[in-house]
């Protein structure tokens, strides 16, 4: 195995298969030292099989000898019979467990056993197949959501390859013209993982568009107020609707694209750029980040040739002289406000000298003020 070790796995959900009888797998994305990401399919029966034997391997961290140096992390066993609710409501104990292990010491995390065990299996690339599709369930991205909130089987949006596509690494899947292919991950960088059949890996989205339209149902509207982001890696404009930026610089993001090429303003500049080099204001810089800016920015649209669309219109598109437009007046209607609200703070109200006052009662003279007290002396020796 060399120096390869597992930077990361992250549980993507399950499929309830039907071949050769109903049973559910859980899907992980297993992330490499050299940057390949596969897809693997495991049991639960497999998955506990595996912790047991981790556990004899290291019987000093999993609390064999002593509980208190117990680091290996607990895993339920496994029930008699998996039913659909017990493998939906046991993703969070895996996404943790899962965690926890790549986070051991090297001498577990790193071992031959688990590497073996992530490792790309033939069945994994081929899965048994029957006349009735998997369903398959992903883990919901917002943290604010649980897992018991999905009730159904999450379908895959189909989309289709507008021009053939050669994949340039590994880790990415390549596709002909009229391909259709199930959507199993849209990331923010443009780059979408996709399955075809049996293979799977990251298509670059420009190369995709929706079956039942030219335009994006899912792509944001403009946002002119901006959304501050600073420059993790600079590029080069390549055409003119582009932004060339160094890295360092802060921008504001004002349209967030689904295919990773995002509307940026610098002063009064808009442009494409690359999100995948951009890295929101206060969020921290992690390695994971880094190593996925060393990958390239997907292509763009507008470079492909011999696009095939089956929709007769083309798609929707702001020019950049929209943009431009657009964003001189936000920023015009907001410096207009900024000085309306200061001039309102520092002006001094003065009273108008015709405006009646209400009047001040003057002040009694020395003799009237000896008279009353004489007075009241009086009263009190009568």
């Amino acid at each position: 195995m060399g120096d390869a070790y597992i930077r990361h796995i992250e549980l993507l959900g399950f499929e309830k298969r039907f071949f050769p009888s109903q049973h559910y797998v859980y899907m992980f994305l297993v992330k490499w030292q050299d940057l390949t990401e596969k897809v693997v399919y495991r049991k639960f029966t497999e998955i506990y099989e595996f912790h047991k034997a981790l556990k004899e391997m290291f019987p000093i961290e999993s609390g064999d000898i002593n509980i208190e140096n117990r680091i290996i992390p607990h895993l339920p066993a496994p029930r008699w019979f998996d039913s659909h609710r017990s493998t939906q409501n046991r993703q969070s104990t895996l996404s943790e467990y899962c965690s926890a292990l790549i986070n051991l010491p090297r001498k577990i995390s790193q071992c031959a056993h688990i590497l073996n065990f992530f490792k790309v299996r033939s069945d994994d690339l081929n899965p048994p197949t029957a006349s009735q599709k998997p369903e398959t369930f992903l883990m919901p991205k917002d943290s604010k959501k649980g897992i018991a909130d999905i009730t159904g089987p999450i379908i895959l949006q189909t989309y289709r390859a507008i021009a053939d596509y050669e994949k340039n690494s590994t880790t990415e899947m390549g596709v002909k013209t009229g391909d259709a292919v199930d959507v199993v991950e849209k990331s923010e960088s443009g780059w979408w993982f996709c399955q075809l059949k049996n293979k799977r890996g990251w298509v670059p989205a420009a190369y995709l568009e929706p079956m039942e339209g030219p335009d994006e149902a899912e792509d944001q509207e403009p946002n002119y107020a901006g959304e501050l982001h600073i420059v993790r890696k600079g590029y080069t404009a390549a055409q003119e609707d582009e932004i060339t930026l160094k890295e360092g610089e802060t921008i504001e993001v004002i349209h967030k694209l689904l295919d990773g090429w995002w509307v940026v303003r610098k002063d009064e500049i808009t442009g494409y750029y690359p999100s995948m080099y951009l890295q929101k204001l206060g969020e921290e810089n992690t390695p994971e980040k880094n190593q996925l800016r060393n990958r390239g920015a997907p292509p763009r649209r507008s470079t492909i040739r011999n696009i095939k669309s089956i929709h007769n219109q083309n798609r929707k598109q702001i020019s950049q002289d929209t943009y431009r437009r657009n964003s001189v007046k936000y920023m015009q209607s907001r410096r207009k406000l900024k000085t309306n609200f200061l001039n309102k703070g520092n002006t001094i109200v003065e009273k108008d000298e015709g405006e009646a006052q209400p009047a001040v009662p003057p002040r009694p003279s020395k003799d009237l003020i000896l008279i009353r007290c004489s007075e009241s002396t009086k009263s009190k020796i009568k």
